[in-house]
């Protein structure tokens, strides 16, 4: 549903099973910068679409006939990314060296998602 002062966009999307999804918005191609999108619409409202883009992606001007969202894409792949780019022999060393290790039941579990929180916030 619109909110006051928010225009509604020209949206268009073509997509084939195989092939890559086509996304215009205002006569704009914006599929390079979005990585899926949803399109709803209820008897009541006409369609919304949400774009989930690109982290860091700064957005787009529209100007059309259905509500576009943006919101970050599904940060799985980043996540997935981080956990593959970590060097299993540092994390051991780095988990071992931890001074808040007690002793308890699951430290280890809690020192390795201790560190890999530390590093996920320095990264």
């Amino acid at each position: 549903m619109s909110t006051p002062g928010q225009e509604l966009r020209r949206v268009r999307i073509t997509a084939a099973p195989s092939e890559p999804a086509f996304i215009e918005v205002d006569g704009h191609d914006v599929a390079s910068a979005v990585e899926a999108y949803r399109i709803t619409q209820t008897v009541e409202e006409g369609p919304e679409v949400t774009l989930y883009v690109q982290q860091g992606w700064k957005g787009m001007e529209f100007d059309g006939l259905a509500e576009v969202f943006s919101e970050p894409a599904d940060v799985r792949h980043v996540v997935i990314g981080f956990l593959d780019a970590v060097d299993w022999r540092k994390l051991d060393e780095a988990v071992l060296e931890r001074g808040d290790l007690d002793g308890k039941p699951g430290e280890l579990t809690r020192g390795l998602l201790a560190q890999l929180r530390e590093w996920a916030a320095g990264a």
